[in-house]
C-alpha cells in the first residue's frame, strides 16, 4: 500500500481554505495566471503526491467551479491502486470533477520506466482536458524537480536545451501544460499540507536508488543544501538565463536556414561559422525532422560538410534514427 500522510480525519473546505499561512502553491499559481493571461476551465495532473496536492487547492480556490482533476493510472506498480482510490476520495470531498485515465506505460527495450510513464502520460491528459474544454493542464513540478533536473543535465553534460530544464509554459498533444510552481519548494507545500491535516501520498518508487534521480534527491540536494541554501533558487535562475539564450540560438537558426534553404544549400552553409552551421544543422534537424544528432554526429556532420569541395564529394551520415545525405547542392534527411 502507498504511504499515506497525515492520515486523520478529513478537515472540512472551510478550514482547508482559511489556513494559519497561505498555501505556498497558492500564489505562485496567481502569478503564474496573471503572467500567461489564463482563464479557466482548467486541468490539474493530480497524482495524490504533496505537490499536485497543494495545486489542486489552489487551482480551486482561483477558479472555482472550473477546476477539473486528472489522475493517470499507469499500471507500473501495485501503489497504483492506492494512488487512484486516494485521488477519488479527496477529488469528493473537494467536490471537484475526477477523469482516471488508465494507460499502458510498459517500457519498451532500452527504454526507461519513467520515459515510457510520460510518452503514455502527456497525449492522455492532453485529450481529456481538450474534451472537458479546459485552457490547460497544470503540472505540479516544483523548485527541488527543477533543480535536479538541472543537475543531471549538467552530469550528462547537455548543452543549452538541457540546462534550461523544464519550461514553464509549453504545448503538446494539441494542449497547452503549464508548471507553476518551479519556484516553490517541496518542502514548503509539505509542511502546508501537514499543518491543515491534509493527507496526501507518498510514492514509494521515489525512494528506489536504482535510478539517478532518486540517487541525486536522496545524497546530493541534502550536501547542497547544507553548502548553499539557496542553491534551487539559483539553479532555476540558470535554468531561466539558459532558456533565454536558446530562444536567441533558435531565432537565430531561423533567420539562417531563411537565407540557405530549408533543406539546406552546401555553398550557403559553408559560408556560416563553423558554430553557426551547427546551430542551424540542429535546427533543421529538430524542427523539420523530429531528429536530435548526437554531439559527436553533428561534430561529424560538420567535418564532412567542411571536407564537401568538389560536385562528386559525398555525405552520408547516420543521425538518431535516419540519415543526412548529399544530393546535388542540398542536404537532405532521410527517415529509416
Amino acid at each position: 500500500m502507498a504511504p499515506l500522510i497525515a492520515p486523520s480525519a478529513a478537515p472540512s473546505t472551510a478550514s482547508m481554505m482559511t489556513p494559519s499561512h497561505a498555501n505556498p502553491a497558492a500564489s505562485a499559481l496567481q502569478e503564474f495566471a496573471r503572467a500567461q493571461q489564463l482563464r479557466g476551465p482548467v486541468a490539474v495532473a493530480l497524482s495524490g503526491g504533496a505537490d499536485s496536492t497543494a495545486l489542486l487547492l489552489a487551482a480551486r480556490q482561483c477558479w472555482p467551479g472550473q477546476v477539473r482533476a486528472l489522475h493517470v493510472h499507469h499500471g507500473l506498480q501495485a501503489a497504483g491502486d492506492d494512488f487512484e482510490r486516494h485521488c477519488l476520495e479527496l477529488c469528493r470531498a473537494l467536490d471537484v470533477p475526477l477523469d482516471v485515465l488508465k494507460v499502458q506505460a510498459h517500457p519498451a527495450a532500452g527504454q526507461s520506466p519513467q520515459d515510457a510513464a510520460r510518452r503514455a502520460r502527456y497525449p492522455a491528459l492532453a485529450r481529456s482536458a481538450a474534451a472537458q474544454g479546459c485552457t490547460m493542464v497544470l503540472l505540479g513540478q516544483h523548485a527541488d524537480d527543477q533543480a535536479e533536473t538541472v543537475l543531471l543535465a549538467l552530469g550528462r553534460g547537455a548543452g543549452l536545451p538541457g540546462l534550461a530544464a523544464m519550461p514553464e509554459r509549453f504545448e503538446r498533444d494539441g494542449m497547452s501544460f503549464g508548471r507553476p510552481l518551479l519556484a516553490v519548494p517541496a518542502a514548503a507545500m509539505r509542511q502546508w499540507l501537514l499543518e491543515q491535516g491534509q493527507a496526501f501520498v507518498d510514492d514509494p518508487s521515489n525512494q528506489d536508488e536504482h535510478y539517478s534521480r532518486n540517487r541525486l534527491r536522496a545524497r546530493l540536494m541534502p550536501a547542497l543544501a547544507e553548502v548553499m541554501p539557496h542553491f534551487r533558487e539559483t539553479l532555476a535562475r540558470s535554468a531561466r538565463h539558459a532558456a533565454q539564450a536558446q530562444q536567441l540560438l533558435d531565432e537565430l537558426a531561423r533567420d539562417d536556414l531563411q537565407r540557405i534553404g530549408s533543406p539546406p544549400r552546401l555553398r550557403d552553409l559553408q559560408a556560416l561559422s563553423t558554430p553557426r552551421q551547427a546551430n542551424a544543422l540542429r535546427h533543421w534537424l529538430a524542427s523539420a525532422h523530429g531528429a536530435r544528432p548526437s554531439a559527436a554526429q553533428l561534430d561529424e556532420l560538420l567535418v564532412q560538410v567542411a571536407a564537401c569541395t568538389t560536385r562528386g564529394h559525398r555525405i552520408e551520415l547516420k543521425v538518431a534514427s535516419g540519415r543526412v545525405i548529399r544530393q546535388s547542392s542540398e542536404l537532405v534527411y532521410l527517415q529509416a
